[in-house]
């Protein structure tokens, strides 16, 4: 028999797992959200326990942000850690009219938004009429 009861949905949490790099490996995934808001573009990261003198690299080419960053392994006498440590590396495109000129970062409390400033679209757009041909 089927049951009416709704099923949580899975998917959404495999993906996020998924995209939170191998365990094992030397990657580590920062939680990363972007936004239009007032004219501009902005892009927060995760990146708590980064220096961000040091461990951020931000560039801009064409119509692409990349940002960079590496959390380092301090050493411990412990056997077990549950800190993320390793790299993170993730390129957006930036949208119709960014003005990479402009763009600024700032980092507090361990999160680092990039701000870009976003010049106003035009509106380009026409009605186009159809043809019948006989």
């Amino acid at each position: 028999m089927t049951s009416l009861m709704p099923r949580p949905f899975v998917f959404p949490e495999v993906v996020r797992l998924l995209e939170g790099g191998w365990p094992f490996g030397d990657h580590h995934a920062a939680r990363i959200e972007d936004y239009r808001e007032d004219g501009r573009y902005v892009l927060r990261v995760e990146l708590p326990g980064v220096d961000p003198e040091k461990d951020i690299q931000i560039h801009v080419q064409g119509t692409e942000l990349s940002i960079a960053a590496e959390r380092a392994v301090e050493k411990h006498d412990k056997t077990h850690s549950e800190f993320s440590y390793g790299k993170f590396a993730r390129t957006v495109r930036l949208p119709a009219g960014a003005l990479p000129d402009e763009i600024s970062a700032t980092y507090e409390a361990g999160i680092l938004e990039v701000t870009v400033p976003v010049k106003p679209e035009t509106d380009n757009a026409r009605q186009i009429e159809v043809t019948v041909t006989k």
